[in-house]
């Protein structure tokens, strides 16, 4: 299975640079790569620029790093380089079913954790058509399938947005 990890953010409310932000003495990008090769050998990164896979310019947030990588064929799975607490059944759970399943907890969709079919990508331009740039949206568009986590003790989807929740981040991993 092929592992995109979405690090093309621009980190504004962290002050710049999240996927290099430090947490636990690695990057978060760092984090995020030691994860997912434990899931797959076929693991790439997708940013505006100096990664595996550039993000589409002409699709603004993380849906051009989910339109590159569908570009590429095949079955996709996406992570975030900001969610450092990801399950270890992540890809087994999204494995299967529709052109789309999305993780969820707290009954919230957390779409940058899916796995995208090839399918997905036959959706892609009809979607961009309408204007939309959502990742969600986009989810629906192609008809998708939420799977739910627990988020006790910690939401395996906690995303580390600014300075508050990286120091967060650091107290949990403390508390390990």
């Amino acid at each position: 299975m092929r592992i995109v990890i979405l690090a093309g953010g621009e980190g504004s409310r962290i002050g710049g640079g999240k996927p290099q932000r430090l947490l636990g003495g690695e990057t978060l990008l760092e984090r995020a790569l030691r994860r997912a090769r434990s899931w797959s050998d076929d693991v790439l990164v997708a940013a505006r620029e100096g990664a595996d896979i550039a993000d589409d310019p002409a699709v603004e947030g993380p849906l051009g790093g989910v339109a590159a990588a569908l570009a590429r064929g095949g079955d996709v799975l996406t992570i975030p380089c900001d969610m450092p607490f990801l399950p270890d059944d992540l890809p087994a759970r999204l494995s299967g079913g529709a052109a789309a399943r999305v993780a969820a907890s707290g009954g919230r969709l957390h779409p940058v954790c899916a796995l995208w079919k090839a399918q997905a990508r036959d959706a892609l331009p009809a979607y961009l058509a309408t204007g939309r740039r959502s990742l969600t949206g986009f989810a629906e568009a192609v008809g998708y399938e939420a799977v739910e986590w627990r988020t006790e003790p910690v939401d395996p989807f906690f995303n580390i947005n600014d300075e508050a929740d990286l120091a967060r981040a650091e107290a949990l991993l403390r508390s390990r």
